[in-house]
């Protein structure tokens, strides 16, 4: 297998061949530039050539058109013969070829399910998706810390509709424990889980979960899988897109074992629309990414964050991406040539050309590149001509898709949804066991009541006497008899959610 992935090169006046090094592939990278420039073609060519080196890779197909890693490319193809042209100006010998892919959907229709539970998520990331203030998330904290404590199994968002209602109905136990927990606060939760329910995010949360393993393996020639997540639907939702990739790229931080220094990552992860990651993103957040980009790769995992311009990643976590591919940028406004300036200056400069205008003048499958070296120093930036694609520029069709589908090696093992006992199960069996309890020291009630009065007192007179149980009690014991039967079971349904929801 080569040690090197080749990216491109060209004739006078463009780079050398330039190479990323899988030994430093780990060390992340940038792929940046404007709409329509060629990003995600330097994306589908990375990609080809990590799964070649035997290197599995995960990508976010945000238009559609990285599908066509599964098929090859052919010779009828209206830019073969540009394919062809650039080729052998940059000394390449293109062979076309599909490669091995498994895709995956949120929602299930695109790709296999795939799924996270609750508790998986954590109380930050759920902050963060749901859009909660300070103070709701110290609540939600609060929901979490009591489900860790009583072994309530967080799984989907039933789980957590249904621990809401506990924890609302115990505020005040609560508050003493832990501090004010507003009835209001929790109420501000429901309705943003409600919001997340009606934008398709229950799908997410639920069993089976996700099994790490299945986003690395190879296929019988040793080739890296490569795992699309499409996400054309999910774009939607941008918040949900951007909190389920950052979930993701946690777990495998926090999953994998330590590898030091290897010779190829164990998995490569780009990160597409990097934007929404950061826009309005809470310091916490934002450091807790800086912290998974600064360790990950100590895990063998490298990261690659595509985005339009580089001032869309922070510049802790921009000073972390060793290897550079920036597509054309243009500078219309005062704003364009400020972003355009500090893009620029991020590089190493070339004496033959300056970098600011090489950004700006470079076209359609061209880019500026800065690669680590040898000894792991960023190169000298360098004019590239973009190698052609070996598999299908483009999508797939929907057939060649469901094929490829039927054959992945995780076929069948996500499409049936599993429903453990969780959360939501043993709150209404708690529920039930309180009714019971309050319908029984009722009877007893009722039981010594009619003792007292020698049996002979119907409920309808009991309005007498400072002992009197009043109207209010022989109410109480009607609701809870009716409790016990049909219409209860749909009032109790109504106070606690969807918990009593057949599943």
């Amino acid at each position: 297998m080569s040690a090197t992935i080749f990216l491109g090169g060209g004739g006078e006046g463009y780079a050398e061949p330039q190479n990323l090094l899988l030994n430093y592939a780990n060390r992340h990278g940038l792929i940046a530039g404007a709409t329509g420039t060629g990003k995600t073609v330097t994306l589908q060519i990375l990609a080809e050539g990590l799964s070649q080196a035997g290197v599995p890779v995960f990508l976010a197909d945000v238009k559609g058109d990285l599908s066509g890693l599964g098929a090859s490319g052919r010779s009828d193809f209206k830019l073969h013969e540009a394919f062809m042209k650039r080729a052998a100006t940059i000394g390449l010998d293109l062979a076309y070829s599909a490669f091995p892919v498994t895709f995956w959907d949120l929602f299930g229709a695109q790709g296999h399910p795939i799924r996270a539970t609750v508790a998986e998520m954590g109380p930050l990331l759920l902050s963060r998706l749901l859009e909660l203030s300070e103070v709701q998330e110290g609540v939600l904290n609060v929901a979490f810390r009591v489900a860790d404590e009583q072994g309530w199994p967080l799984l989907d968002l039933e789980d957590l509709q249904a621990l809401l209602v506990w924890v609302g109905q115990n505020a005040k136990d609560l508050s003493l424990r832990y501090g004010n927990v507003a009835a209001a606060s929790v109420g501000a939760i429901q309705r943003q889980l409600l919001v997340l329910e009606n934008q398709g995010g229950a799908k997410l949360f639920g069993e089976p979960a996700l099994d790490l393993a299945d986003l690395m393996g190879v296929d019988a020639d040793g080739r890296g899988r490569i795992n699309i997540l499409a996400a054309d639907q999910l774009m939607a939702s941008p918040r949900l897109y951007a909190t389920f990739l950052l979930w993701l790229l946690s777990e495998l931080f926090e999953e994998l074992p330590e590898v030091g220094n290897p010779d190829k990552p164990k998995l490569v992860f780009f990160f597409d629309e990097a934007h929404l990651l950061f826009d309005d993103a809470p310091k916490a957040l934002v450091d807790k990414v800086e912290q998974v980009a600064r360790l990950i790769r100590s895990k063998g995992v490298g990261v690659f964050f595509v985005t339009q311009n580089p001032a869309d990643v922070p510049e802790d976590v921009l000073g972390q991406l060793g290897n550079r591919v920036q597509h054309a940028l243009r500078a219309f406004t005062a704003n364009d040539q400020k972003a355009l300036r500090q893009a620029s200056a991020t590089y190493r400069p070339n004496p033959r050309f300056d970098t600011a205008e090489a950004i700006m003048q470079v076209g359609t499958g061209e880019a500026v590149t800065s690669m680590l070296d040898a000894k792991g120093v960023p190169g000298i930036v360098e004019r590239t001509l973009i190698r052609p694609p070996s598999s299908q520029l483009g999508p797939i069709d929907p057939a060649t898709r469901a094929a490829l589908m039927a054959a992945s090696p995780v076929a069948g093992k996500y499409d049936q949804r599993l429903n453990r006992d969780s959360a939501a199960e043993m709150l209404a069996r708690k529920a039930n066991a309180a009714a019971e309890e309050a319908e029984a020291a009722n009877e007893t009630r009722e039981f010594t009541a009619a003792r007292r009065y020698g049996g002979s007192v119907k409920r309808s007179s009991r309005t007498v006497g400072a002992k009197d149980e009043g109207l209010a009690d022989a109410l109480a014991t009607a609701f809870v008899k009716e409790m016990k039967g049909t219409t209860g079971r749909r009032i109790i349904r109504g106070i606690l959610g969807s918990m009593f929801k057949s599943r």
